[in-house]
């Protein structure tokens, strides 16, 4: 099993970049399939982008489509979501997750989730 967890959240301006990355502890990261979502305040947790075991394949949630860009090294044992022209809505808790299946990856289930780390986008 994999544990995730996150860094490089933070606060930025409406425009900024910021660059969030994933590690994990234990073995075998290259066979799970890894996610980033995220939960706002008062809202439910959802999909942000999702990377397949190799990296090939990626998926995004329409919201950030363009913006946002997914990334991994199975070397490493990291995963990455790079966020640029971020926008006050982009405010929240953004969590890394791991999944075995390749199924279903803009779901929520994942098999291990981190704790999270904050981003917040001032106007």
């Amino acid at each position: 099993q994999v544990q995730p967890v996150e860094s490089g959240g933070g606060s930025v301006q409406a425009g900024a970049s910021l660059k969030l990355s994933c590690s994990t502890s234990g073995v075998g990261f290259a066979i799970y399939n890894m996610g980033w979502f995220r939960q706002a305040p008062g809202k439910e947790r959802e999909f942000v982008a999702a990377s397949s075991r190799s990296g090939q394949t990626t998926y995004y949630s329409a919201s950030v489509q363009g913006r946002f860009t997914i990334s991994r090294d199975n070397a490493k044992n990291a995963v990455w979501l790079q966020m640029n022209s971020l926008k006050p809505e982009d405010t929240a808790v953004y969590y890394c997750a791991a999944k075995l299946l390749s199924d279903k990856l803009m779901s929520q289930e994942y098999d291990y989730w981190g704790q999270g780390t904050q981003v917040t986008v001032s106007s």
